[in-house]
């Protein structure tokens, strides 16, 4: 998972695994995102993270998705989850 947001918004909630590279930042460290494979782009709502997905994209990273809701969504959907056990 590739976390595109800055480095102060991690304070919000940070998704296990994931990578931080700020989006601002994604064009000088391509060389960090493996193109082998699945990478999974998140943000805080995902909107961030559906333009540097589609950029991604352009640049050949094929499978390069956006987590739709972003973190914010993820982490609704944990509580909810949890609430349901």
């Amino acid at each position: 998972m590739l976390d595109v947001r800055e480095v102060e918004e991690m304070a919000d909630g940070r998704v296990p695994g994931s990578v931080n590279i700020p989006m601002g930042d994604v064009e000088q460290r391509l060389a960090e995102i493996p193109a082998d494979r699945e990478i999974v782009v998140i943000c805080h709502l995902g909107g961030r993270s559906a333009r540097v997905t589609q950029w991604l994209n352009g640049c050949g990273y094929d499978r390069a998705l956006n987590l739709a809701g972003g973190v914010e969504g993820w982490l609704e959907e944990t509580r909810r989850r949890q609430n349901e056990e």
